[in-house]
């Protein structure tokens, strides 16, 4: 029984190490390289059935509707909804970029329960999202034994705020499936294999089912001014998001030209008590509302808001004119067909006439055009009499 015991205790040590290992090399891929604070997003898979409204407490959520406009599903879903056992739902938590690590602000905060350790919080309760060291380091606890039914503890969710390439992102916590590659990853987001690879430090070889990766999601483009409370407001593709205190619902479609489609929630406020008139100065058109002339499509669009009760509005004008071919082009092609004509009788008549070897010598050399050496090749026909040149349109 003894020697059952050992080797029990081993094997339990052993899977620790390996569980502590590996997620540590997940989580160390999310750094920050300057100050910053954002909107981040996460996978969560609980092992067991649950609900939208305890996955709201689990992650200190304010509202439900804030994991239903991560996930893109209709606000009119109930908190009491069964998710099935390992379905994925994203999460949204605000980040904060500090001494070069990504970490989520503040929150969650779970409280202890009988019978918890750090690794049953962190492997089994926030499925390996973090692991108990960072959960101590994050609470300062000395001795990981040693934590109370009752206690609050920060949970650090790993997250970033960097710019990819010079390009604002929203940066997703993604749980790799089963099956799954760097490449599949990058053409299911619409990001890269090498910017994966770069983010993350992995390659195929190396890639583990259940481990998380930063993956960079392309944001719709938005009217927000820097001077707002929200700037830069970053959406992505297939989420929605409220903002201006809940008086705004900010949707992103890649489809809708990857342009941030903006509108009155019609939910209450959550810090002021009415939201404020949103219309366009100088314009008939009220928030959201748009406006056709030829082919122009002007917006009242969502420009921010401050904390002084005013939502920010403006007008923005998107073409959706087709693209017609300049003028000159057409002039010049109808130039180059009259020397190509040109070109083409001299040739017949050097072909018709009895050619005296004595008298005219005539060859004929393909050359690229030095003006465009994509298209266009240049003929040259040598004669002891004249040289004639010739452009293939």
């Amino acid at each position: 029984m003894a020697e059952m015991g050992f080797h029990f205790t081993s094997l339990l040590l052993t899977l620790l190490l390996f569980s502590t290992l590996y997620s540590k090399s997940s989580s160390e891929t999310f750094k920050c390289s300057t100050p910053s604070t954002c909107h981040s997003l996460i996978d969560y898979i609980s092992p067991n059935a649950t609900t939208f409204s305890h996955i709201k407490t689990l992650f200190s959520v304010k509202n439900i509707r804030s994991i239903l406009a991560a996930n893109n599903l209709p606000l009119s879903t109930l908190p009491n909804t069964t998710i099935p056992a390992n379905q994925t739902i994203k999460i949204s938590f605000p980040c904060l970029c500090i001494n070069n690590t990504g970490q989520s602000n503040n929150e969650p905060i779970y409280t202890v329960q009988k019978d918890d350790g750090l690794y049953h919080i962190a492997a089994e309760v926030f499925s390996r999202l973090v692991t108990f060291p960072e959960i101590a380091a994050a609470n300062n606890i000395t001795d990981v034994d040693l934590i109370k039914v009752g206690q609050k503890l920060k949970i650090p969710l790993p997250c970033n705020c960097d710019d990819v390439d010079g390009v604002k992102v929203v940066h997703y916590g993604h749980v790799v499936k089963a099956g799954s590659s760097l490449e599949l990853i990058a053409q299911e987001y619409g990001t890269s294999k090498d910017t994966l690879l770069k983010l993350n430090g992995v390659n195929d070889s190396s890639l583990l089912a259940g481990q998380l990766l930063d993956v960079p999601l392309q944001a719709c483009n938005s009217s927000v001014r820097s001077d707002s409370v929200d700037y830069p407001l970053l959406v992505a593709n297939n989420t929605y998001f409220f903002t201006a205190n809940n008086c705004v619902k900010c949707t992103c479609n890649a489809a809708n030209n990857w342009t941030l489609q903006c509108e009155a929630s019609g939910i209450k406020p959550s810090n002021w008590s009415t939201c404020p008139a949103m219309q366009c100065e100088s314009s008939l058109l009220s928030f959201g509302n748009s406006t056709t002339s030829g082919c122009n499509i002007t917006t009242c669009a969502y420009a921010g808001f401050n904390k002084t009760q005013t939502i920010f509005t403006t007008l923005a004008t998107r073409s959706t004119c087709p693209v017609t071919e300049a003028p000159g082009n057409y002039a010049s092609r109808i130039g180059l067909s009259w020397d190509y004509l040109l070109i083409s009788l001299h040739l017949m008549l050097l072909l018709v006439r009895p050619i005296q070897p004595d008298r005219v010598k005539a060859q004929i050399y393909f050359k690229e055009n030095p003006q465009n050496p994509n298209k266009n090749p240049l003929i040259i026909i040598f004669t002891n009499k004249k040289s004639y040149f010739c452009l293939i349109s």
